[in-house]
């Protein structure tokens, strides 16, 4: 059983609909027992890191997700609230991940947020396998996590920065692979996999 993280950040219609592809179960909730006993935790996210982490600070859930011995999946905000610190509220986060993340510096050449289609490179991980470097996926963000010992994939936007993170069994891809076509799936399906 896999469960999905609740902690209202939103986008959580999209992840279910891309484990329905995949034929996996799963349950949408923030009970810290159903959260414990799964077999893997998917973090998703669209929103504000500050309000992310007040929400899980609200909902009892901090201690329950750094606890976590299993695979977990945190997905953009569900990523960067696993890394030291958010310039996005100034806020502290999981420490989990050994990156700051950062807002990209907007320019005449630089659109932020950046959103739309974007290639991976310098893939390190079972999360990839089966996925060359080059591979196009879908980003919405402007924050990043900063490269880092736990980098595993990058992209570049104005600047290179970390398109996923591991430590241990704590996953996070800044894109989101539930838009990201059969690239994406791919990499859902090899964390079901882990």
């Amino acid at each position: 059983m896999i469960a999905i993280l609740d902690y209202k950040m939103g986008n959580l219609r999209s992840v279910e609909n891309a484990l329905k592809r995949l034929g996996a179960e799963f349950t949408v909730t923030d009970d810290a027992d159903v959260i414990r006993s799964a077999d893997k935790v998917l973090m998703p996210g669209v929103g504000n890191a500050a309000e992310a982490m007040e929400n899980l600070r609200s909902a009892s859930l901090v201690d329950v997700v750094r606890s976590l011995r299993r695979p977990v999946l945190g997905i953009c905000v569900g990523m960067q609230v696993m890394c030291r610190h958010s310039e996005e509220g100034d806020v502290d986060c999981l420490n989990l991940f050994d990156a700051r993340v950062k807002r990209f510096e907007p320019s005449a050449d630089l659109k932020v947020p950046h959103m739309g289609w974007n290639t991976i490179g310098n893939l390190e991980s079972k999360l990839f396998k089966g996925i060359d470097g080059g591979e196009y996926v879908y980003f919405v963000h402007s924050y990043y996590p900063e490269l880092c010992s736990d980098t595993i994939a990058t992209s570049c936007h104005g600047v290179m920065f970390s398109a996923a993170l591991k430590y241990e069994n704590f996953y996070g891809t800044q894109f989101h692979p539930e838009k990201s076509g059969d690239v994406g799936e791919r990499i859902i399906e090899n964390f079901l996999r882990l």
